[in-house]
Order: structure tokens, then sequence, then C-alpha cells
């Protein structure tokens, strides 16, 4: 499957590529680990209108590192001059439910999937921050929804360490990939393995049953070329655009070449999102000078 080919588009049209895939195609020979008990509790108190505080508490306090992730961030240099907190209850009153809530949705989804190989280094570090960028992103602009940036932020990628768990040779492809000039990474990937991360990555979050815009525009990230076609939903566009804008803030704030993506499908991002040359260099200075993503 492609992500080059003509892919299935509508959130409906990709959810039975991925099952008819899981039950008969390529994707059964992926292990997707189990979704933590403690994250789909999680999803199901934040996706209430009024999530209830003392369920999320609950939550926090179900997994004792967990709860130390949360009061070693409550502490951290951005509090330096408050009082320290000693309780999960209290680090959430300071950091506020959603940030709260974000953090312990990376500390699950980590500890659920952990990455052992070198070519993987700082993976769920790097997720944390394009998941971290994509939250503030859309509290720059309406109509997107920070709780479901942050989701898809943080496991856009999340096809590659399942990948590498599940396929032999799958490290050699990434190297093969990264260096290849004749070809994307992704048809790398389909060319050795008959799937790709995106493909995986939509798999995982179908199986942890993440919002299904986001795992389209999980489905979706690499196929860049139909960004803004009329036959996905505006949801997912959104989420894509955003999500190779937060990449873009992050690499000029790191000093760093934005990715050849951004290169050519940057103008159709900021078009979909409605972003004006001046609000992206204003959004950069943000990222840049005012310390807006500090690095995790």
């Amino acid at each position: 499957m492609p992500a080059t080919a003509s892919a299935p588009r509508h959130v409906a049209d990709i959810e039975r590529e991925i099952d008819a895939a899981r039950r008969s195609g390529p994707l059964t020979q992926i292990l997707v680990p189990p979704c933590p008990a403690l994250l789909t509790r999680l999803q199901q108190a934040m996706a209430e209108p009024e999530p209830d505080l003392n369920e999320v508490a609950r939550i926090a306090n179900a997994d004792v590192a967990m709860a130390a992730t949360l009061i070693r961030n409550a502490n951290g240099a951005l509090y330096a001059g408050s009082a320290p907190v000693v309780s999960a209850g209290q680090a959430m009153n300071r950091l506020g439910l959603q940030p709260s809530a974000a953090l312990m949705s990376t500390f699950l989804a980590r500890h659920a999937i952990p990455v052992r190989s070198a070519q993987l280094a700082g993976f769920w570090e790097q997720s944390a921050q394009r998941a971290q960028a994509l939250a503030w992103v859309a509290t720059q602009m309406p109509g997107l929804s920070p709780e479901l940036a942050h989701s898809y932020g943080l496991f856009c990628h999340v096809g590659l360490p399942v990948l590498m768990q599940s396929v032999r040779g799958y490290a050699g492809t990434m190297m093969e990939g990264r260096v290849r000039r004749d070809r994307s990474f992704v048809e790398t990937e389909n060319a050795n393995h008959r799937t790709d991360h995106a493909v995986v990555g939509a798999l995982t979050a179908r199986a942890w049953r993440l919002a299904p815009v986001v795992m389209a525009a999980i489905r979706l990230h690499h196929s860049l070329e139909s960004l803004g076609s009329a036959d996905t939903e505006p949801e997912v566009h959104t989420l894509v655009a955003a999500g190779l804008l937060a990449d873009y803030l992050l690499a000029r704030r790191d000093g760093l070449t934005p990715e050849p993506e951004w290169e050519r499908f940057g103008h159709a991002a900021c078009e979909w999102l409605a972003i004006s040359a001046d609000d992206l260099g204003h959004w950069q200075e943000s990222v840049c000078e005012s310390g807006a993503l500090e690095p995790a």
C-alpha cells in the first residue's frame, strides 16, 4: 500500500483499507502493542465535554512513575519561584488539565512502545516536541483542537518503532531510505516490506482507538500532493498541514534546514491554514525568540 499510490482519502475508506490489510494483507505480520488501559481511561475522560478532574487524578496516581513525571514537570525551571508540589494533584493544579493530560499520554505511549534501536534514538522526545508544537499552533488559529493536534503530533510517526519491532531488516531499510535520492523514504519502505510507517501508524492509531481524523492524518502525512483536495475531510487536511508547519517551526528554532517536504508543500499548507507570510514570520519569531516551544 504505497502512500504515493492512489490511497483512500476519506476517513471511512482509510479505516476499511487498514482493516482489510490487517485481515489478509501486509499488515498481518505487524505486532501492535496493546494500548495501555490507563491511556484508554484517560482518552475517555478527556473526551467528555467537562472532564472529571477526579478521574484524571485517579489515573495519574495509578502509576507511581507517571505521577512522579507530573510532579517533576510542575517543579521545573518554569515554576522556580513557586513552592514545590509534592503530589500529582498539586502538579495538575499547577500545570493545568490539558498539559497534564498531554504529559500523561506521552508517558504512557513511550512506555507501551519502548524504543531501543539506535536508528530511532530520541524518538519519543522528538514526538513529544512535535506534539507540543502542534498544540501551540492550534492555540494560534481557530478551529483546530489542541487536544487533537497534540495527539496527532505524538503519534504521527509511531509506525516507525512498531515496524522496527515487527519486521526483520527494517533497521536496514531506515538506513537505506535516508540515503537514497532516487526515491522517497516511504517508497523504499514499500519496496522492501510492502507497507510503510504511515500505514502502520494508522493501524496503531486504529488499534488504540485514537480519534478517526487523527488516524487518517497519520495515514496521509506523506501524501501531501493531495493537500486540500475535496475528497478528504477538512479536519484531516488541517492536521496534516499543521503538522508540516510545526516541523518547520521546530527546525527553524533549532537552526536546522527544514525538511524537503516543506519546500515542496509548505506554501500549500500555509494556504490551507490561511497563514500569510507575515503570520509565518511572526510565529517563527515567537518560537525562536520568546521560548514558546522550549526543548523537552
